[in-house]
């Protein structure tokens, strides 16, 4: 287990925790693998009834190291671990839950269309600047964000890179939930999660279940997507968007 990582059952609550917070809890390889252990153990559990995302106070999450990006492209592509973690997301059968202050970045605003309830800080920022760094969004995002907030929408979010804030993620069927206090989003978050874990345990896996009757949709495009950033990660469009991504950061 990764020390960017934490995951602690409080009942029948499984929280799992981003803590990175000096690199934005930026994703590394090894948290990918552990978020991926902890989704799959949670299935695996009778006494887990609904799982907790969230970060640090001030940032969700910068989406994916990009240090560990650039030697998956010198190597010959996308590291199997993000892919596994975004798979697991789309099988995972316990609902989800996301407490989201500050930044979410890239897959840290991807992942939030796979969870079921998603609590946001007045100060929440999501945004997928994939583009940017020529790439495409991941996570069947390109499926469910147009199914989500139509077509318009969700090309300004995905394709422009254009933020969302709190209350925009809200209209646009995101977010669930703004609280005006950041320093309470994870409580709210974590009596949201407690309230769906004292429901029939049955009766929820049934309904979420029919809810989300496009899986094989999803899968698919999680597949289709991930081909074409595995291309993409080694391509020139991409090489010259981080070279200009580090010289900026310099």
């Amino acid at each position: 287990m990764t020390e960017h990582f934490v995951v602690k059952d409080d009942g029948a609550v499984r929280l799992i925790r981003l803590n990175r917070a000096d690199k934005k809890n930026a994703l590394t390889l090894a948290m990918y693998a552990a978020m991926t252990e902890a989704l799959q153990d949670a299935n695996k559990q009778n006494t887990i009834r609904c799982v907790m995302f969230a970060g640090s106070p001030d940032v969700f999450c910068a989406g994916n190291d990009i240090a560990d990006f650039l030697k998956a492209a010198q190597g010959g592509g996308l590291d199997p671990r993000a892919n596994d973690f975004i798979h697991a997301l789309a099988h995972n059968e316990k609902p989800l839950v996301a407490a989201v202050n500050g930044p979410a970045v890239g897959l840290g605003t991807t992942m939030l269309l796979h969870c079921d309830h998603v609590v946001a800080g007045p100060g929440a920022a999501l945004s997928t600047p994939f583009l940017k760094l020529g790439l495409i969004p991941e996570a069947a995002s390109t499926l469910l964000a147009p199914l989500r907030m139509g077509h318009a929408r969700a090309f300004s979010l995905l394709v422009m890179g254009r933020p969302l804030s709190a209350a925009e993620a809200k209209e646009a069927g995101i977010v669930n939930t703004v609280v005006d206090d950041p320093a309470a989003v994870d409580d709210v978050a974590f009596k949201a999660a407690q309230e769906i874990a004292a429901l029939p345990p049955h009766a929820l896996a049934v309904t979420r279940k029919l809810m989300r009757g496009r899986m094989d949709d999803v899968l698919k495009q999680m597949d289709a997507e991930s081909a074409h950033y595995k291309k993409l990660l080694q391509s020139d469009e991409a090489r010259m968007a981080f070279q200009a991504f580090f010289a900026r950061k310099k």
